[in-house]
């Protein structure tokens, strides 16, 4: 794979159903029977926190293959003070192009971008095998603390990554995950109406 093997540009609306499909087809049935990350990108394009600039498709040959999604977020420092950071996901590619090399360079690419719009930190939740290869740590061992988890826990899946140097030094606070990315089972439910019928398994390793 090289650089004139894809190209990575902005997300339009003329995309939008190709890309809710490709992120049902790259995390049916992973973390749980069926999945509702398309649904949370569907109803998330339209929200505040939402930030379009980086909000990119990867193409190959003229299909679009992958995606990737980033939010304004903030870390809760222990004095009150807020620290504005982003974090990003889903990270969707399709199935037939996974563990190829396409998802990072999507990430990668994406993470540039958004270091040149300001950010200065990314947290996210994440398997530290696949984004230690783009320099992600666990947040604790940065002082930060992942709020559904109880503060003195090291949390192997919540992870950081500083765009800035030295930008979350001497910070100790909590990271709340965006309210945009809970979403109601039910609605979920409705949407998926709209798509091709796919079966929900119940897989060994899924975390519900």
């Amino acid at each position: 794979m090289n650089k004139s093997d894809y190209i990575i540009r902005l997300e339009n609306t003329n995309d939008y159903r190709e890309v809710e499909n490709l992120t049902r087809e790259a995390f049916w049935n992973v973390y749980r029977p069926g999945c509702y990350e398309h649904y949370v990108l569907h109803i998330y394009r339209d929200k505040e926190d939402f930030i379009p600039q980086l909000d990119f498709v990867m193409e190959k040959d003229g299909r679009i293959i992958g995606h990737i999604m980033y939010v304004n977020a903030e870390i809760i420092c222990d004095d009150g003070k807020k620290i504005p950071i982003m974090t990003f996901g889903p990270i969707s590619i399709l199935p037939e192009f996974q563990k190829m090399g396409y998802g990072k360079k999507l990430l990668d690419y994406s993470m540039e971008k958004a270091k040149e719009l300001g950010a200065g930190a990314l947290c996210m939740e994440g398997n530290i095998d696949f984004y230690s290869k783009s320099g992600f740590e666990v947040a604790s061992s940065k002082g930060i603390h992942y709020y559904a988890e109880p503060k003195e826990n090291v949390v192997p899946y919540f992870l950081c990554k500083e765009l800035k140097e030295g930008f979350l030094k001497g910070i100790s606070g909590t990271y709340y995950t965006p309210k945009g990315y809970f979403v109601d089972e039910q609605d979920v439910e409705k949407f998926d109406l709209d798509f091709p019928p796919k079966k929900k398994l119940k897989l060994p390793g899924q975390l519900v």
